[in-house]
């Protein structure tokens, strides 16, 4: 790659300077003692009877809170006399294999210990009904047989889709429940249906499987929850879709515009099922849904543990780096894709062998090389925004926007001998 450094060599990198982002803060204060408060109301509580078995569908994504929260649902379904066990809902994530999505619930700290209840985990299905269309309606077979289900999920705007229902409790009865099969038949013919077949499939579930009710949370753009919500079963779907416009409400995003080169250290299922947020990227893997505007060029550095290898969403970047590409596991990303049918989103960027070479390439590319006038802004990923890099032409626009404040002076980016950054998702 000796061309290739050289060809970079001369493109000087901007200093870049911390800033601060607000956006409205408020929290829900004791998370426990309110899902308490709400799992003991008559009409949740007065579902449960004593004896009964009761699957808790928990997905894959890092939810505020989520060992905690499963943990309470637990408990409260023990106080009135059940059995209830841990059915991971998360459709074809974790390699869609069963130890895969087991792994995948321990690495978001749900475990038999933590939750206190046994982890059924299994790819195997049956068959609820179909869509007029023939599309089979598919639930883990676990869940469907229990004599109960509750379903526990944040409440959130979809990274691929828009619609009066997203990504929330609808979402996991179709897809997360339905496992890799499931999943398979809702995304069949295209995010242009996934809109109106999260909904239908929902209400099959919801008539033919012994759901009870749902967990839903609204977290603010800090990553903490707002508000939990217990949601009788019939309520769910025109129940999240209020929920959904308050979620909404909460969503960051990046405050300066526009950019020429966006910088993005991590990707990560825990932060979004698309690895990077679109709504914060700009790029979107579907047409089905319209985001804000885009950087010039989009840089991915790594992909987090937590992710086991799944770099589904690197596609929506430009460029990447060899460590990226080093951890790739390529079944659990192609499980993924495939099932979803955005190939898109694992398509290979430009890769680069450090940091330096991957961002000196993106402002190479983006045609405004000159560091004293290109506009970088840096994240450590897409879910946590409340701090952010910009580079040091972009001062004079931080110190005038509402809803900034700058927190640092302009330094340089510092790298290691290998020419990757020091502190990459760990600022």
């Amino acid at each position: 790659m000796a061309i290739i450094a050289d060809l970079l060599r001369i493109v000087k990198l901007p200093r870049m300077i911390r800033v601060r982002q607000s956006f409205p803060a408020a929290e829900a204060g004791d998370i426990a003692a309110a899902l308490r408060a709400e799992l003991q109301r008559p009409d949740i509580a007065g579902r449960v009877n004593k004896g009964m078995r009761i699957a808790v569908g928990v997905g894959s994504r890092g939810m505020a809170g989520i060992p905690l929260i499963a943990r309470v649902v637990v408990e409260e379904l023990k106080r009135c006399g059940a059995h209830p066990f841990i059915v991971p809902a998360m459709g074809s994530h974790g390699g869609a294999t069963a130890a895969g999505q087991r792994q995948v619930l321990a690495s978001l700290g749900i475990t038999e210990a933590s939750a206190g209840c046994p982890v059924v985990s299994s790819m195997d299905v049956v068959k609820l009904g179909e869509l007029d269309n023939g599309l089979p309606v598919l639930m883990d077979k676990a869940a469907a047989e229990a004599d109960g289900i509750v379903v526990v999920n944040r409440i959130k705007a979809h990274s691929a889709f828009s619609g009066a229902n997203e990504s929330g409790l609808v979402k996991m009865i179709t897809i997360g429940l339905g496992k890799q099969k499931g999943a398979d038949s809702c995304h069949a013919l295209g995010f242009q249906h996934m809109a109106d077949f999260i909904v239908k499939m929902a209400r099959i579930g919801l008539r033919r499987a012994p759901v009870l009710f749902g967990v839903a949370t609204i977290e603010n753009a800090y990553d903490r929850v707002v508000k939990i919500t217990a949601v009788p079963a019939e309520a769910i779907i025109e129940t999240e879709q209020a929920l959904l416009l308050e979620a909404k409400a909460h969503m960051p995003r990046l405050l300066l515009q526009p950019i020429d080169v966006l910088i993005v250290d991590q990707l990560g299922k825990e932060f979004s099922g698309s690895g990077m947020d679109s709504h914060i990227t700009g790029r979107a893997s579907t047409a089905c849904l319209t985001v804000g505007p885009q950087p010039n060029k989009l840089v991915v550095l790594d992909v987090t543990a937590n992710s086991h290898g799944n770099a589904a969403g690197m596609g929506m970047a430009d460029i990447a780096t060899r460590r990226l590409f080093a951890k790739i596991n390529f079944d659990f990303t192609y499980a993924n894709v495939l099932t979803s049918t955005t190939l898109q989103a694992a398509r290979i960027p430009v890769l680069m062998d450090s940091d330096r070479l991957a961002i000196q390439a993106a402002v190479k590319t983006c045609n405004a090389t000159d560091p004293a006038v290109v506009r970088v802004v840096r994240i450590a990923n897409t879910l946590h925004v409340q701090e952010i890099l910009v580079s040091e032409s972009m001062l004079r626009d931080a110190e005038r926007q509402p809803g900034l404040a700058v927190v640092g002076s302009p330094a340089d980016m510092v790298f290691d001998e290998a020419g990757n950054l020091r502190d990459i998702g760990r600022w």
